[in-house]
């Protein structure tokens, strides 16, 4: 096998779990707007607490974890010193987790009282269960990464993901609407969704494994300390980016409830205030999906470009960069001008759309997050990389603690922003620091200003003008309507004016996957007249 075919092979498979891991995010973020509109605010707010903690495990295992057992099975051709090492790793996590199921089943009634609401005890234990698929499910996709074997693994995450997301939906209808039982059984429901989904992740892959032979094969002795301590640093290192919004999410499980019962609300309205403000999850998930193919692309590109001493990932990087930034604040800034009608269109009504367009603007940040933590992945930086975003949860809680008791829900909002904008800049000096390129130049910040003050207007006088030719006695229809003419018009006007002003080049438009229309675009409205 040549170089050149085995590198090919590489990126089809890299694409191959790109294009999975985008199916993923997006079905994780769509299923949730049916749910909410099964189960209320409440209900929601009841998932919502417990949804970090299943989560946090899910993605280590599945991004981080699997990633380092990869890695290290590729860099040695002994297969008996792979079997030695994969038994190594799972013993491994077998006890991990054993003490993680122990942390959760058995302190799901501390947990929850910490949480404020000791009713959530239950939906701790049965995501409990979630832990004890994470060493088969790891192993076996480190396993076949390790083999460059992408496809058993992109279709294991797209099927665990969709048996979980039917699983949830179904639950939620038969036991919401046919039993009639309570927004937390709703709620267990769908965290028992979480847990059939993985499942099914380890049947599928273990299935692949049968198929492929790569199961119980003789292993010799091998030091396991080298290899614990480094599959535990570098999954860390790997899906930390991705970790920090659920560490987030955690820090809000444990402060803006009890903290807004504590500020004299009854139990109930602040059950509802934090349903609504989780609404802002998915959106900022959808948000960040373009940064996040981005993000997993980069990484395997920077690493094969940089070890070859020509400097060749650099354009890339810009482009990464750039492409980002421009679509991250698209992203938020057309949440924010269209809130309170896709609100009212997604979730029934458009309560705390004010809140909401502050909590959006996240998107932008981990649009940077995303990117440099990825890039500084292909570089190996990993260390400051940590710390960095370990400032940024310190900064979330402490400005939950110190806003929410001010200025009420949108303090935690505003606490988000404030870590996460930190973070991005302090990941931007430090690769700066790492290597010297200049990412944009002056001209394209005025440009891509000039884009968003279009948009802005476009969509401002489209509103004025909406308000003076239509009413409507549904306020749900008057959300669809106004959603999808605010919509089309300012992803249009946006469009244009990027096209227009050659925000991006047409070469790199061709670089960037699905960009060929948009250089087509761009051709026809820059040609001479």
């Amino acid at each position: 096998m040549s170089s050149q075919f085995s590198m090919k092979s590489y990126m089809k498979g890299a694409l191959l779990l790109t294009v999975a891991a985008l199916i993923v995010k997006v079905l994780s973020a769509v299923y949730r707007v049916p749910f909410q509109n099964l189960v209320g605010d409440q209900g929601f707010y009841v998932y919502q607490q417990v949804y970090p903690f299943i989560a946090f495990f899910v993605v280590w295992t599945s991004g981080g974890v699997a990633v380092a057992i990869s890695k290290l099975l590729a860099d040695t051709n002994d297969e008996q010193i792979k079997h030695g090492i994969t038994k190594t790793v799972f013993q491994y996590l077998t006890v991990l987790s054993l003490l993680f199921f122990a942390l959760l089943f058995f302190g799901a009634h501390l947990l929850s009282s910490w949480m404020g609401d000791p009713l959530l005890a239950p939906l701790l234990q049965t995501g409990a269960f979630v832990t004890l698929c994470m060493p088969a499910l790891a192993v076996m996709k480190g396993t076949f990464q390790s083999r460059a074997m992408m496809e058993p693994v992109a279709y294991a995450q797209v099927f665990e993901q969709t048996v979980r997301v039917v699983m949830i939906l179904i639950g939620t209808i038969v036991v919401v609407s046919l039993l009639s039982q309570s927004v937390y059984a709703a709620g267990n429901m769908a965290v028992l969704g979480t847990v059939i989904g993985e499942l099914a992740g380890v049947i599928l892959l273990f299935v692949y494994m049968k198929k492929k032979a790569l199961l119980s094969k003789e292993t010799v002795a091998i030091s396991k300390w080298p290899i614990i301590k480094e599959v535990t640093i570098f999954s860390i290192s790997v899906s930390m980016s991705s970790l920090l919004l659920l560490t987030y999410q955690l820090v809000d499980s444990f402060t803006v409830f009890s903290m807004l019962v504590e500020s004299g609300l009854e139990t109930l309205d602040a059950m509802a205030i934090k349903g609504i403000y989780d609404r802002g999850q998915p959106l900022v998930q959808l948000g960040v999906v373009i940064a996040s193919s981005f993000s997993l692309a980069i990484v395997p590109l920077v690493t094969y470009k940089s070890k070859q001493g020509t400097r060749g990932e650099v354009p890339y990087i810009q482009l990464t960069y750039r492409a980002s930034l421009v679509f991250g604040i698209a992203a938020a800034l057309g949440l924010i001008l269209v809130m309170p009608y896709a609100n009212a269109l997604l979730f029934k009504t458009d309560a705390l759309s004010s809140v909401l367009m502050l909590y959006v603007l996240q998107i932008v940040s981990l649009s940077i997050i995303l990117t440099f933590t990825a890039i500084l992945q292909g570089y190996g930086k990993l260390k400051i990389p940590f710390y960095c975003l370990l400032g940024a949860l310190s900064l979330k809680i402490g400005g939950n603690m110190l806003l929410i008791p001010l200025i009420g829900i949108a303090g935690a909002a505003i606490a988000s922003n404030i870590g996460l904008f930190t973070c991005a800049m302090l990941l931007v000096y430090y690769f700066k620091k790492v290597n010297r390129v200049i990412l944009a130049t002056g001209s394209f910040y005025k440009k891509l200003l000039i884009a968003s003050i279009s948009m802005t207007v476009v969509v401002a006088l489209a509103v004025v003008l909406l308000n003076h030719i239509i009413s409507f006695t549904s306020v749900r229809m008057a959300a669809l309507v106004y959603s999808a003419v605010l919509i089309s018009l300012g992803a249009f006007t946006f469009i244009t004016a990027v096209a227009k002003l050659q925000i991006l080049s047409v070469r790199e438009w061709f670089i960037i996957p699905f960009g060929r229309r948009m250089s087509t675009y761009q051709l026809w409205l820059n040609k001479k007249k």
